[in-house]
């Protein structure tokens, strides 16, 4: 059973820390009703229910891709395509990871489910055909960076299913997303070396080059900073202080794309990126002070009209 445990990829569950921002986001925004034991059984059954929907979805990725990934160096070793595993048990693991997904998403709300429901029908959408949004160049990135949207709605609806988060923090973290996948998928393309190996590996890699893999990134960087931005200063005046540091974060995170075996390829071995967690702390730092310390802003900030004849 190693091998059918392996393609759903548990070792993957630690990218569900993404749901955190839209929890502590909601205790910031909502006037929250619920009680610290409530809470705590959201929180588990909310993480392990992501955790398994996202399985689900890693398991028909690692089938479906099997064929593509013969032309991988390092994934062309994945039991699918190594060893000989059988279609019949590998769709039973993909209805029990639903059904555990499910069962857990409606013993904390209905708002909770249906994006639970999302984020499953987004990895039929990215890895099924006719559709296979993972081999058309650009939509590839954008249809898989949704999901970071969707663990944000996931973390807020554990803490309240009676509103909805502002879009523009909704949009920023998709482009958020958008940025870590085009950053992937840059370190992913200079790794290959071989632009024809890369095509037959990924389709969406035979129009990709180096240039554009980089450039959409950086361009997914600046809307991603923008929204969020628009965000922090609109229901916070104080973070403007950090913005510097959260552009930091996105060049820092852009370096490490260019290293050899980039962590950049495999998110959840970042935590072997000692610096970058170090530079994350600050940042969790720096914000944790703006957020509860009221700093004087200038009034030439927060007036638009000081200036005007």
């Amino acid at each position: 059973m190693k091998k059918y445990i392996k393609i759903a990829r548990p070792d993957h569950w630690v990218k569900n820390a993404f749901i955190f921002p839209g929890i502590v986001i909601a205790f910031l925004l909502v006037n929250v009703n619920i009680t610290i034991p409530k809470f705590i059984f959201n929180f588990i059954c909310g993480f392990f229910a992501t955790c398994f929907i996202a399985s689900a979805n890693y398991v028909i990725n690692e089938w479906l891709d099997a064929e593509f990934d013969q032309f991988h160096p390092t994934k062309k070793f994945r039991p699918v395509v190594s060893e000989n595993m059988k279609f019949s048990l590998v769709m039973l693991e993909y209805v029990i990871c639903i059904i555990i997904g499910v069962v857990l998403s409606l013993l904390i709300n209905i708002p909770f489910l249906v994006v639970e429901l999302i984020l499953l029908f987004m990895g039929v959408l990215y890895n099924v055909k006719p559709i296979r949004t993972k081999d058309v160049v650009y939509l590839d990135v954008i249809s898989e960076s949704v999901n970071n949207m969707l663990r944000l709605l996931l973390g807020w609806f554990i803490v309240t299913d009676s509103l909805l988060p502002p879009s523009s923090i909704l949009i920023g973290y998709w482009f958020a997303g958008a940025f870590l996948m085009a950053t992937k998928r840059f370190a992913e393309y200079r790794m290959i070396g071989n632009p024809e190996q890369a095509g037959l590996y990924r389709k969406s890699f035979k129009y990709y080059t180096e240039v554009k893999l980089l450039v959409s990134s950086f361009f997914y960087a600046m809307c991603a900073t923008f929204f969020i931005g628009i965000f922090m200063i609109k229901y916070r005046v104080q973070y403007i202080l950090g913005m510097p540091f959260l552009f930091g974060l996105f060049c820092f995170y852009l370096s490490i794309a260019f290293k050899p075996d980039s962590a950049a390829q495999k998110p959840e071995k970042l935590y072997k990126e000692k610096s970058l967690l170090l530079y994350l702390l600050v940042l969790v730092i720096v914000l944790l002070i703006l957020t509860f310390v009221d700093i004087p802003m200038p009034d030439y900030w927060l007036n638009p009209t000081l200036f005007a004849v």
